[in-house]
């Protein structure tokens, strides 16, 4: 997989919790750069280290399934896909964040990061079952890409409101049912 496709795939993982911090950000009177900045390393740092995980479980269960392992990895991405843009089509938020304050607690920014990341987890098990990866590339571009989509995330949410929350999760949701096929 090329750099090319690594920079998609990190966009496209990164627009879920992009969508989250905009929904943050709604919740804030005034979105701070420390606001901004503790989204970004808590979604990002997850977003960072699940496709990790996931590629260490994946090659854990390669031998196993290699015979179906292309059709794993479409399954997933795709799956991941549809339900970024049923998200999309949804009339609500369900970020847990939406007409409360917004809680950037130890224990509500790590759900929120881990319920973020899921998908990069099953990324990762892709990634791992697609073989010629470089896992860390992809982790570092995935954590750095998430982390400032979630930093201006936070700030859009808080200037322009739910404008742009089930648009960034359509266009995440079509780019990792591309990458899928």
């Amino acid at each position: 997989m090329g750099i090319g496709e690594l920079l998609l795939l990190a966009v496209g993982l990164s627009m879920d919790a992009f969508a989250v911090s905009v929904c943050k950000g709604l919740a804030m009177k005034k979105a701070t750069i420390r606001a901004q900045v503790t989204c970004g390393i808590w979604f990002g740092g997850f977003q960072g280290l699940m496709p990790l995980i996931g590629f260490l479980l994946g090659t854990m269960f390669a031998d196993a399934i290699q015979s179906i392992d292309h059709w794993i990895a479409f399954g997933l991405l795709a799956l991941i896909g549809i339900n970024m843009l049923r998200e999309a089509f949804s009339k609500e938020c369900d970020c847990g964040c939406c007409g409360e304050d917004a809680d950037l607690s130890v224990k509500t920014m790590f759900v929120m990061a881990v319920a973020t990341s899921i998908d990069a987890l099953a990324v990762g098990i892709s990634l791992a079952m697609a073989g010629n990866v470089n896992i860390w590339l992809a982790a570092l571009l995935i954590g750095i890409c998430t982390c400032g989509f979630s930093a201006v995330g936070v700030k859009i949410g808080n200037i322009f409101g739910a404008k742009f929350e089930k648009k960034a999760q359509l266009a995440g949701g079509m780019i990792l049912i591309l990458l899928g096929t």
